[in-house]
């Protein structure tokens, strides 16, 4: 005799397919953060991109706010194992402000207000991947959550999407930021559960 009916499966995974392995679902918005949060002026804010060649191209606030913003619902997933569904932001294409930029870099230092890095390849900032977001679920991106802006790259573990983003200095050799020394994965793909260096 049979301990489990066939064709009993349990019951399916809260999220589905798209929840990456040990992650679980909330409802809110958690917020968590290393240091301080940054309160910056938005006459004060302003966005670079310095290149491997010593360029450097800079949107203040205002030019910022004056290109094309797109909307991106995505799911997001923390290292801490939170993972929220279709969050809706508002914010500017990585695509868009590299039109102009000359570079054969292959790696970027995000640095943001505050002393925060994180290391990402260039790749994964290009080809509609990530944003420079200033919106959150129709409201003003709050300090807290990384206001006035923060990077946004769903498709890696949330650290890599930096608050209170300040630039991105490319580079020809990795360079490994804030989380990264001190024992994260240097990558962070939530579907591989790169939490820890070695993961």
């Amino acid at each position: 005799m049979a301990i489990v009916s066939r064709g009993f499966r349990g019951r399916p995974r809260e999220g589905g397919d798209r929840l990456p392995p040990g992650q679980y679902l909330v409802e809110d918005f958690p917020v968590l953060s290393a240091g301080p949060t940054p309160r910056i002026p938005l006459d004060q804010w302003e966005f670079a991109i310095d290149t491997e060649f010593g360029q450097t191209h800079r949107w203040s606030w205002q030019e910022l706010m004056a290109l094309p913003s797109q909307t991106p619902t995505v799911d997001i997933h923390c290292v801490t194992k939170w993972s929220k569904l279709d969050t809706s932001w508002a914010g500017v294409s990585l695509d868009m402000l590299f039109e102009d930029v000359e570079t054969a870099a292959e790696y970027a230092l995000i640095y943001s207000y505050g002393g925060y890095t994180t290391n990402l390849p260039l790749e994964d900032l290009l080809d509609g991947q990530a944003w420079i977001a200033h919106r959150f679920d129709g409201e003003e991106l709050a300090p807290v959550h990384g206001g006035p802006a923060r990077l946004l790259v769903p498709h890696l573990y949330f650290w890599k999407s930096a608050k209170w983003v300040r630039g991105i200095r490319l580079l020809n050799d990795d360079s490994p930021g804030f989380w990264e020394t001190a024992g994260y994965n240097n990558y962070g793909d939530p579907w591989r559960e790169q939490r820890y260096e070695g993961d």
